[in-house]
């Protein structure tokens, strides 16, 4: 069965990180050069939080704050939830539908940002299998397996 780490091996594990100190317009400059539309919160090596555009719209333009002065300390998603780098599909979609989050953290035991894994990754990889398993089945039904 395919993991987290599966995924990570297919996409990449170039993570895009920005400091808790820097601005909301800092982060969506940089958000929107690297075509992302999420980004782990870094301080002294250890995640500190994670910042979205969704967090951009609720917290900054829906309180009508200034993001060239606030701070992503100010309005990041302070409890990060991450996921093992062992942990299965079945469980990696648990954890995005039940948290109703789009991003999810890779870590090692120690703590460790492997890369950053979005829904849209789990659907692919999951759309691949199942496209698979549909192709071993058509072979079969038509005797050529």
């Amino acid at each position: 069965m395919k993991t987290a780490r599966d995924i990570l091996a297919g996409k990449g594990t170039n993570i895009v990180s920005i400091g808790s100190n820097a601005t909301v317009l800092d982060a969506a400059l940089l958000m929107n050069d690297h075509k992302i539309g999420c980004m782990v919160v870094m301080d002294q090596g250890r995640i500190v939080g994670i910042f979205s555009e969704r967090d951009v719209l609720v917290r900054v333009v829906g309180k009508r704050r200034d993001p060239a002065t606030t701070k992503i300390a100010e309005v990041m998603t302070r409890e990060v939830i991450c996921s093992g780098p062992e942990a299965p599909l079945d469980e990696l979609r648990s954890v995005f539908r039940n948290r109703r989050i789009r991003h999810l953290p890779v870590c090692e035991p120690d703590g460790k940002l492997l890369g950053l894994l979005s829904i849209g990754d789990l659907n692919m990889v999951e759309s691949q299998l199942q496209e698979t398993h549909i192709h071993y089945l058509e072979e079969y039904l038509q005797g050529r397996a």
